[in-house]
């Protein structure tokens, strides 16, 4: 059995697409459940190349019971955030930290994409100080992806927290990054997008939201999306849409809600099955669509909130997750750097900004010259 190798720099042999960078301390269940997701995934993709990150002394006992070989790299980092830490302490922690070691592989172009179960805040804040932000975006965004009934099977839906508050010009922003993650992350040629509001109708809804569902409509043919106005909770799983743009308040706590609604339905129908022998045949003849159903609904599948706005890719993946969940997220940081995501979509939110600006012009001229009756 071959140990992971340690330190600096023996992934350079492989391309930096193949290679993700990992924080093994953030989640709340340790770094076993992040090297038994680890485990599943290089399973699956045999090209890939892991470095990890945390301390070496923790570290490479849980490697040493896998077969890993020189697949998987150790960046020895002593110090950890812990889930409690606030933001600005975390960041004072400095590059002790794993997850800070994480984050600069991706910046040094070790690793094409950085993943952590770690503190949201901390890792948006270090992550927005070290990776910087994209030309003309004021606030970053977590996009996550929502089981639906789209031929893709998801919805993309932002922001999901990582600022609880959006104007109308980060929601027009939201709108052209999220159009960009579903263009180039679903291969969706022409995203329908939608505003989450609290009715459909033009006059419901704060004050920003009116403005924001102007912008937006105004952006949609430049922005080579189709924008279909606003939409509501119940929307959020259905097939007329394919991005949600919301503020992160309202976008964590639906996200949240629709996580614990789906492991709800998958407990009651689980003891409704096994409540007595003629419903436990009944589970046992529909086994294998009951499967199907239990995969569907599973949020663990869809672990991995990737956050843009950013000049290179990171992946928040939930600090709960198990190693189902953390092999989730691995996939997509996978297939994001595979495609060449964080290029493609740099490239797109600098001219999107460009856009943005272009429509809020537009839209100041128009109110002139309405105001002096030109």
């Amino acid at each position: 059995m071959t140990s992971a190798q340690t330190d600096t720099a023996p992934t350079q042999a492989h391309a930096a697409a193949q290679v993700l960078s990992v924080d093994a301390m953030g989640g709340d269940k340790g770094p076993a459940t992040v090297v038994a997701g680890l485990s599943r995934f290089l399973a699956d993709i045999p090209d890939a190349r892991v470095i990890l990150h945390g301390p070496e002394a923790t570290l490479r006992p849980l490697l040493a019971k896998h077969n890993f070989g020189d697949r998987v790299t150790i960046h020895d980092a002593a110090e950890v955030v812990q889930m409690t830490d606030k933001p600005k302490v975390a960041f004072r922690k400095g590059d002790a930290t794993s997850m800070w070691s994480a984050i600069e592989a991706v910046r040094s172009k070790q690793a094409a994409v950085c993943v952590s179960c770690g503190n949201t805040g901390a890792l948006m804040l270090m992550s927005t100080i070290r990776l910087r932000k994209t030309d003309g975006v004021n606030r970053p965004a977590i996009a996550c992806l929502w089981p639906s009934r789209n031929p893709s099977g998801f919805n993309v839906m932002l922001d999901a927290g990582a600022d609880i508050s959006a104007d109308q010009d980060d929601l027009l922003t939201y709108a052209l990054m999220g159009a960009s993650y579903a263009r180039n992350g679903l291969d969706i040629v022409r995203p329908r997008v939608g505003l989450l509001n609290v009715g459909t109708e033009d006059h419901k809804g704060r004050a920003e939201l009116k403005v924001a569902n102007e912008l937006i409509g105004n952006a949609a043919h430049s922005g080579d999306f189709e924008y279909i106005g606003f939409i509501e909770g119940g929307d959020l799983p259905s097939d007329k849409v394919d991005v949600i743009v919301t503020d992160g308040f309202t976008g964590n706590v639906a996200l949240k809600t629709g996580e614990g609604t789906a492991t709800l339905i998958n407990e009651l129908l689980r003891g409704a099955l096994l409540k007595n022998p003629l419903s436990m045949l009944g589970a046992l003849l529909a086994r294998g669509s009951l499967k199907r159903l239990s995969k569907r609904i599973d949020p663990r599948r869809v672990n991995g909130g990737v956050f843009l706005g950013l000049n290179q890719t990171v992946i928040k993946s939930h600090g709960s997750a198990d190693a189902t969940g953390v092999a989730a997220a691995l996939h997509l940081a996978y297939r994001l750097a595979q495609s060449g995501f964080s290029d493609k979509l740099a490239a797109r939110v600098a001219s999107a900004a460009s856009l943005a600006q272009d429509v809020r012009q537009e839209i100041e001229t128009d109110d002139l010259n309405s105001q002096t009756g030109k």
